[in-house]
């Protein structure tokens, strides 16, 4: 791991109990205090490679050479060891708030308990903390807002109240597994404008997983092509449109463009060797 990189994976491969070939095979990257785009389609891999993360695949099998975040080897930490590591020094924020949030619970206090699981502080405390954290991501009135219940926000400020929650501990990576997905557009830039803002002054890594490719191009700095369970391309994300892989020409090709032509979309025309057809560097 070089100086500046957070986290070094080294041929991670994840397997589910009961499937006969794995869901993630030998993918390897580093992250620095950027923002790392994992893309491919539904079932590439993208969102198990999160989860193997942070140690929440209970029913599969992880296996690596290395998978080291900071100063922690995360494959021999024990369970009892990663609860110390989840929400505090690594968090992940997740696609629609309504299946993450308590139903039964005030959304304020939710991100109040957040911070007293891993600091200890009185309720008074944890409340100023979680006030200031919902001002950091632009909720309007926070005191008010505070006790409401999940049901009487809207998905936009469910989603800031998700990432207000994950970051309240001041992590050094950030997992977003499509955040913005249940959004509409205007409440997505918005939502993407508050992570960029919380990301560039907290110096923290991000690894934003998507299927937009579009997103990625535009909020990433880095950007790795997953396919069937494959890394197939690792590249600048400005330099998206130079891609050589075939997915990834194949992916881009689909797109559809405003002002481009009215002709039917591309379809993928898979081929065996696409898994080989660049050698991916990270």
């Amino acid at each position: 791991m070089s100086a500046t990189s957070i986290l070094d994976v080294r041929n991670l491969s994840v397997r589910y109990n009961g499937t006969t070939c794995d869901a993630v095979k030998d993918v390897s990257f580093t992250l620095g205090r950027e923002r790392l785009g994992i893309v491919g389609e539904s079932g590439s891999g993208k969102s198990t490679i999160g989860r193997a993360l942070l140690k929440l695949l209970p029913t599969a099998k992880v296996i690596a050479d290395k998978m080291r975040f900071e100063e922690l080897d995360l494959l021999s930490l024990s369970e009892r060891q990663m609860l110390d590591v989840r929400g505090k020094r690594m968090s992940m924020i997740l696609q629609d708030p309504k299946f993450s949030l308590n139903p039964i619970q005030r959304v304020g206090h939710q991100v109040a308990e957040a911070y007293r699981r891993h600091f200890r502080c009185t309720k008074a405390e944890a409340r100023e903390k979680a006030l200031a954290m919902l001002d950091a991501v632009k909720i309007n009135d926070p005191m008010r807002v505070y006790d409401l219940y999940p049901h009487e926000i809207s998905g936009g400020m469910g989603q800031r109240f998700m990432i207000a929650m994950m970051l309240l501990a001041d992590p050094d990576l950030v997992i977003a597994d499509e955040p913005t997905s249940a959004l509409d557009v205007t409440v997505r830039l918005q939502v993407l404008d508050i992570l960029d803002g919380l990301v560039r002054e907290r110096g923290i890594g991000l690894i934003m997983i998507s299927h937009d490719l579009n997103l990625v191009r535009n909020f990433c700095d880095r950007v790795l092509i997953m396919y069937s369970g494959h890394m197939v391309e690792s590249l600048a994300a400005r330099e998206l449109d130079n891609a050589r892989h075939p997915y990834t020409r194949g992916l881009l090709a689909a797109q559809p463009r405003i002002g481009g032509s009215r002709k039917p979309l591309a379809v993928l025309d898979r081929k065996d060797d696409w898994i080989n057809a660049v050698e991916p560097t990270a």
